[in-house]
């Protein structure tokens, strides 16, 4: 996928760091009704975030799509049963897991990160730091790397018990999503208008595999008639139809394309001036353009500075870290992330 990416200038980084330095210096470090805190591991496991940082930043120099890939595969999480680390669970003969839900197989990746990650910790402090934990830290050192931006995440998840590959679709957002099934998606996670189109701005990374969006370029009904989605740009259409011919449309086609083909390894806001465009594959990604009030969003993290919604990114994150969490003595701490104990 390319060297190293450029990262941006310290704008950005320099808005988060004071947001970290905020967030630090606040006297209450507990999450609120969540039942995480700020600095959990501290006494029980002092090393935990430098190992999950390192780990990320090895896989990093690699790939440099890693952080795309932990940060889609931390939402996947995230959305179906909170944030337990179900979908890090290996499918045995008598359960289809999350992770090979149509969803998430091929597309998902970055496992091997989080693994090698917990081997790490389990040698350093054996079962006390939990996969949905590395996950979450990794998806904000994800972001880290390949922006600047830093934030504190609270900790203390345990790692749920329960992985059903059948809980996947009826979960997550689909990139065939229109306004109102991404809106209806997103609310019923507890996620606001605003929220939806400042998360949808991770798309400013990664890859998406051209079965997500080949009905646009072959099989879009415009009046009836099967064709090119008129919204796309005809120079964008030809570009993406040659990378993704007829015959990719198939689900176990890995063939992928950059989402972002202007700063594709760098958090910024090129993906909402993409938007504006109309250069975007995925047809969720247009329907954040359906409704007046997305439209206008997406139109003001295009024209502000890219701080400007790096800092609302962070709030967001923080929030999806807490989805449904379990806690205390809910759950537990798996040996091994692939597999419950």
């Amino acid at each position: 996928m390319g060297g190293l990416p450029i990262l941006p200038g310290p704008t950005v980084a320099t808005t988060a760091l004071v947001l970290l330095l905020v967030l630090l210096a606040s006297p209450a470090t507990v999450a609120k009704g969540s039942g995480l805190s700020v600095g959990f591991y501290k006494k029980l496991c002092p090393k935990a975030e430098k190992v999950v940082r390192l780990t990320v930043t090895k896989a990093f120099e690699k790939e440099p799509g890693t952080p795309a890939d932990i940060i889609r595969l931390f939402f996947h999480d995230c959305f179906v049963r909170g944030c337990d680390a179900s979908v890090l669970v290996e499918s045995t003969p008598g359960n289809m897991a999350e992770r090979d839900s149509k969803a998430n197989n091929p597309s998902l990746d970055g496992f091997e990160v989080i693994s090698d990650a917990k081997e790490t910790l389990e040698k350093l402090c054996p079962q006390t730091v939990s996969c949905a934990d590395i996950l979450a830290l990794a998806a904000r050192d994800g972001a880290f790397l390949a922006s600047g931006l830093d934030y504190v995440v609270p900790t203390g998840r345990r790692d749920g018990l329960v992985s059903k590959e059948d809980e996947v679709l009826p979960s997550v957002p689909h990139p065939d999503f229109n306004h109102s099934q991404l809106l209806e998606n997103f609310t019923a996670k507890g996620f606001t208008a605003e929220e939806m189109v400042t998360l949808s701005g991770a798309h400013t990374i990664g890859t998406s595999h051209c079965s997500s969006f080949t009905d646009r370029l072959y099989n879009f009904s415009n009046n009836g008639v099967l064709g090119t989605d008129p919204a796309l740009p005809a120079p964008y259409a030809a570009h993406l139809k040659e990378k993704c011919p007829p015959e990719t449309a198939a689900q176990n086609d890995t063939t992928m394309v950059l989402l972002d083909d202007v700063t594709p390894f760098v958090m910024d806001n090129q993906y909402y001036k993409n938007l504006l465009a109309g250069t975007v594959a995925l047809g969720s990604d247009v329907a954040l353009m359906e409704s007046p009030d997305t439209a206008a969003l997406v139109e003001l993290y295009a024209r502000e500075p890219a701080e400007y919604w790096a800092k609302r990114f962070v709030a967001a994150m923080v929030k999806v870290s807490e989805m449904e969490v379990l806690t205390g003595a809910q759950g537990e701490i798996r040996l091994n992330c692939s597999k419950v104990n």
